[in-house]
């Protein structure tokens, strides 16, 4: 009689409780997002540290040319910083807070991506002690159309 209690009852209904708990954490779990950079760049290492500090699954490539991964997407200059990522077909570049690609992908609006151009003081992965003010700007491939999505030590 245990056994078939095992067997039909408890057991399946643990696994589909297992099952069912996996499954949950995976769909509130970040999705991965993909980083290109230089190998010797410390401040893109500070900023994935800080995208995995919001729950992000980071992958990493170190590449010789970014110049030319920034290309091959079409990325305007006055865009480009010193890293380069994509997740959900979304395009980051430079040091966008967490908060603000969490909120992109939580919206969805039609742009191509997020950028924070430069390497400004105190955005993520640039804490120098020193705070300059930043925008983390939305744009659009298409159209190259502008927009101030946040603004940071104003």
């Amino acid at each position: 009689m245990t056994k078939r209690l095992l067997t039909y009852g408890i057991l399946p209904a643990l696994l589909l409780l297992l099952l069912g708990v996996v499954v949950a954490n995976k769909l509130a779990a970040e999705p991965d997002i993909h980083v290109y950079k230089s190998a010797a760049c410390g401040c893109c290492n500070d900023w994935i540290d800080h995208l995995e500090a919001a729950g992000f699954k980071v992958e990493y490539t170190n590449v010789r040319d970014l110049d030319g991964i920034k290309q091959e997407m079409g990325l305007p200059r006055e865009l480009a910083s010193c890293h380069t990522a994509v997740i959900d077909d979304y395009i980051i570049e430079g040091h966008v807070p967490a908060s603000d690609i969490q909120r992109l992908l939580a919206e969805r609006p039609d742009v191509s991506g997020l950028s924070v151009p430069g390497m400004p003081h105190g955005s993520p992965g640039m804490e120098t002690g020193r705070e300059d003010p930043y925008q983390v700007l939305s744009f659009d491939l298409t159209g190259q159309n502008l927009e101030v999505w946040s603004e940071y030590n104003q």
